[in-house]
């Protein structure tokens, strides 16, 4: 063996060609990092093209902000109304959030660990076809299809289960209410979150399945021992992909709401919500230079609020990938 390649082999060799860094090595390795930066930078552009943008709103004084904007409420501050906006965006994707997850989670477990294989790819097929589904058709389908179907269900939650607050009535009719918004949100959602989990899912390790089945486990036990143990994080983070989508969800908000702004849990009787992205949608056609800036000022709350819950599910996955250590 030479002198070199003995050099080459040798533990301090190896360390050597791994931190070489030439070429075409060096190109990727700069691209990447420049690839990095620039999100970083897109990121802080837009920050700052909101706050800048919204500045006039946010230092202006609420009389003039009241007096120069048709749609703006009397007496109030720019807080007080985004506040509302605020609490029905979060009202809406916390509803669809809770009503797809489970589902999500439970049409994944069927796809990769139930179904036959060619049952299972058509479903895979299907799932990824729903999550291209533009949200206008999904908004169409929720005022002319969906809603008609639900107010029945949402008179019968009214009479018999009105004594809780939630469901406190009379039901309005048509249902355009904030109940019906998350059922079609939940169904906007649900592919996304099905096709993160179910790829999760298929990559719990086989041999952690082959032991639990080895010592005697059901299907289901394998599966609550060692399948989704494995997928915790990535559960989590799929439902905050999903949770993203919905806040950030316009048109079919816009087409099915009865929109309101009030702090109001009763999900069966219009007029009570509105979220910031319909409303945005909705006023800013003929919204005056301030109008735009109160808009642009609830854009920025709600960029606040999605960089929030992606941190959240961020601080989630680290915290499941270090407990999986």
């Amino acid at each position: 063996m030479t002198g070199a390649r003995k050099g080459l082999l040798s533990p301090r060799g190896l360390r050597r060609a791994r931190t070489t860094d030439r070429g075409a090595s060096r190109v990727f390795r700069w691209t990447a990092t420049a690839s990095a930066v620039l999100i970083l930078v897109v990121l802080a552009a837009v920050a700052l093209f909101l706050v800048l943008r919204a500045w006039p709103a946010i230092q202006a004084d609420p009389a003039e902000l009241s007096a120069k904007i048709a749609w703006f409420p009397a007496d109030t501050s720019l807080l007080g109304f985004i506040g509302p906006l605020a609490f029905g965006t979060a009202l809406v994707a916390a509803l669809s959030l809770a009503m797809a997850a489970p589902v999500a989670v439970g049409i994944a477990l069927f796809i990769s660990h139930y179904a036959p294989r060619r049952l299972a790819n058509a479903l895979g097929y299907a799932v990824d076809l729903l999550a291209a589904i533009p949200s206008v058709v999904y908004g169409l389908w929720g005022v002319i299809v969906l809603a008609p179907w639900l107010a029945p269900a949402w008179t019968w939650l009214s009479d018999n289960l009105g004594w809780i607050p939630l469901f406190s009535g009379p039901a309005s009719q048509p249902p355009r209410v904030i109940l019906t918004v998350a059922v079609v949100l939940a169904v906007m959602i649900l592919p996304i979150i099905t096709a993160v989990v179910r790829e999760v899912f298929l990559q719990t390790p086989r041999l952690n399945e082959e032991a639990a089945l080895a010592l005697g486990a059901t299907r289901w036990e394998m599966i609550r021992t060692a399948v989704l143990p494995f997928a915790r994080s990535g559960i989590a983070s799929a439902s905050m992909l999903g949770l993203g989508r919905a806040l950030g969800e316009t048109m079919a908000v816009l087409m099915i709401l009865s929109p309101g702004t009030l702090y109001s849990l009763k999900l069966l009787v219009a007029g009570q919500q509105q979220t910031i992205a319909a409303n945005i949608a909705a006023q800013f056609p003929e919204a005056n230079p301030l109008g735009v800036s109160t808009l642009i000022a609830t854009g920025l709350a709600l960029f606040v609020i999605t960089l929030a819950v992606n941190m959240t599910a961020r601080a989630i996955v680290a915290r499941g990938a270090q407990k999986g250590r």
